[in-house]
């Protein structure tokens, strides 16, 4: 849950946990489905489920951006290289499973054209990873937002075209999901305060490698010799990054100076603030404006998908491929957004822009950011 521990006290659960749930619903969902998936095909999606996020790095997604920067890989590339080139992959082949088939189902890359569908059991908009730790995540931190029948869904889930698709007899259910998602993402993965933990720890792991250079590693054991502990003490022992961890253990967080949230399909704000240079440019202003540093100024702008699962979705979450029966049993398509007004409105994104600062510069960067960020159109003040 990276920092989202310093909101919610009993979010520190495990991805152990998490994925041992996963293999539970993808088995589920795998004998449940009314096309024939033998034995074998249910063994191969349940070791499928164990197995999606054996990539990820210390700190769970938080992980990420530094893979990328640093690796050009995402936690769905380390997890095909560790299938395919760890122990794991002696156990796979002893067992009687293809290590590199597994390798490529975990991360909803077999891409068998006769089956589409078996790669969506673990990676799609109502998939068994987002059924679990929507659902788990809500639980352990108390938000409350998880209260959805996932075996509903499942139950009435079948294959439409190739694709996964629920009946619409489940729709109350699936738009129970959507909402779920949404407000868990709002109210836990992106909390002001556990994203300036994030913020403030992804800093101290880009020192940290920039120092000690602890992302060059060999071998896939040792990438996972990697965990959240060994990383720590590396962080400790690095000279740059020592007093952000500290800062972190004292609670003393980067403070959110402004704040601002858009509703907008084409993502425009989002897509600007993302971009590195028009960021750069960004907090150059408003750190002239203010008198503070530009490295005490942080521009961060979450948002659904991207983060912190953009690596993870592929299909947007409104484009669940659904259908009615006949009395005839025939399976008719449906367009979704056109049967539920709640799915309907929230086919538009959520892109929270936030500007985080050094509390004691918290109210003049926030005056500053009102002035900046505050107009209309940010093309008035950028040039992109």
């Amino acid at each position: 849950m990276a920092g989202v521990e310093y909101v919610y006290p009993a979010a520190n659960h495990t991805r152990f946990e998490h994925v041992l749930g996963t293999m539970h619903l993808a088995g589920f969902l795998a004998r449940s489905l009314p096309v024939g998936l033998g034995d074998e095909d249910v063994h191969k999606l349940r070791l499928a489920a164990l197995l999606h996020d054996v990539g990820h790095g210390p700190f769970s997604h938080l992980f990420e951006p530094l893979l990328i920067k640093c690796l050009n890989r995402t936690h769905e590339d380390m997890a095909s290289w560790i299938i395919s080139n760890s122990g794991l992959t002696k156990t796979l082949r002893d067992e009687g499973f293809n290590p590199d088939e597994l390798s490529r189902l975990a991360v909803g890359n077999l891409h068998d054209s006769q089956r589409p569908f078996l790669d969506q059991v673990v990676r799609s908009s109502v998939d068994v990873d987002k059924m679990d730790f929507i659902i788990r995540d809500s639980y352990h931190t108390g938000a409350g937002y998880g209260s959805v029948d996932v075996f509903r869904l499942i139950y009435t889930m079948d294959v439409l075209d190739g694709n996964l698709a629920v009946n619409l007899s489940a729709l109350p259910t699936l738009e129970a999901f959507l909402l779920a998602r949404l407000e868990s993402f709002r109210a836990i993965y992106f909390h002001r305060a556990s994203r300036a933990v994030e913020i403030m720890l992804l800093k101290a792991l880009e020192r940290a490698e920039e120092e000690q250079g602890f992302l060059h590693f060999g071998s896939a054991e040792d990438y996972l010799a990697l965990d959240d502990y060994t990383v720590w003490s590396i962080l400790y022992r690095c000279t740059e990054a020592r007093q952000v961890v500290k800062d972190i253990e004292e609670r003393k967080l980067l403070k959110c100076a402004y704040e601002r949230t858009f509703f907008v399909e084409d993502r425009l704000v989002t897509s600007i603030l993302t971009n590195e240079a028009v960021r750069e440019q960004i907090v150059g202003e408003i750190s002239a404006r203010a008198g503070v540093a530009p490295e005490d100024i942080v521009i961060d702008t979450p948002s659904l998908p991207s983060v912190p699962y953009r690596h993870a979705i592929e299909v947007q979450p409104m484009d669940i491929p659904v259908f009615i029966k006949t009395k005839t049993g025939e399976k008719v398509p449906q367009r979704l957004t056109e049967i539920s007004r709640i799915v309907d409105v929230l086919r538009t994104y959520l892109n929270i822009v936030r500007v985080y600062t050094k509390e004691v510069y918290r109210e003049k960067v926030g005056k500053v950011c009102e002035e900046v960020l505050g107009k209309p159109a940010l093309s008035e003040i950028v040039s992109y």
